[in-house]
């Protein structure tokens, strides 16, 4: 009895000191994360508006989204954070848009945790590409084992149609509370 209750207070002590490091570890590392996070986010900004030179936070509980405007303070167009589900987990997707909600500059997988060699291409150029352009309108669709025949349409990845399914998914839902808030006049 008396070695339980001393294998006990041994492992009593081991979890709190190792739980208090932890805690420590994670006060001190929590704001080089956000830090990044910030910095990643801004590289997307331009990254997937091009002619962008600054951008402003638009103010929404429902969306994260950016105006983006050229070295004139013209605005150049959005960029739009969207979240949701893909194969194995959480997709994030930072959009280029026009101005009028109704074409994509280029996207941007900000995260993502999709199959190694199989999902993972909604990172690559092939895929990426085919939304340089895309008409948004009335919204994106994908089409399955032949080419894109309207201007709104993508074809997904063989081996990875779910992925490839989940981005337009994201995208369409982000689009759509885009142009919510540009009804309301808040774009």
């Amino acid at each position: 009895m008396k070695k339980v209750i001393h294998m006990i207070a041994t492992l009593t002590i081991i979890g709190i000191v190792a739980g208090g490091l932890l805690s420590e570890v994670n006060n001190w590392a929590y704001p080089l994360i956000v830090a990044n996070q910030k910095a990643e986010t801004e590289k997307a900004i331009f990254l997937v508006q091009p002619n962008g030179k600054s951008y402003e936070a638009v103010k929404s509980p429902e969306i994260e989204i950016y105006k983006v405007f050229d070295e004139n303070k013209n605005l150049v167009g959005y960029s739009l954070v969207s979240a949701g589900n893909g194969f194995q987990g959480k997709v994030k997707i930072m959009t280029g848009l026009n101005k009028d909600l109704s074409e994509i500059e280029m996207i941007e997988i900000l995260e993502q945790v999709e199959t190694p060699g199989l999902g993972t291409k909604i990172t690559e150029e092939p895929f990426k590409d085919q939304f340089k352009g895309l008409q948004t309108l009335p919204q994106i669709n994908w089409v399955k084992g032949k080419a894109p025949e309207h201007p709104n349409e993508i074809q997904t990845i063989t081996g990875a149609t779910i992925s490839s399914k989940s981005v337009v998914a994201i995208i369409n839902s982000g689009l759509q509370k885009a142009r919510e808030l540009k009804d309301k006049g808040a774009l």
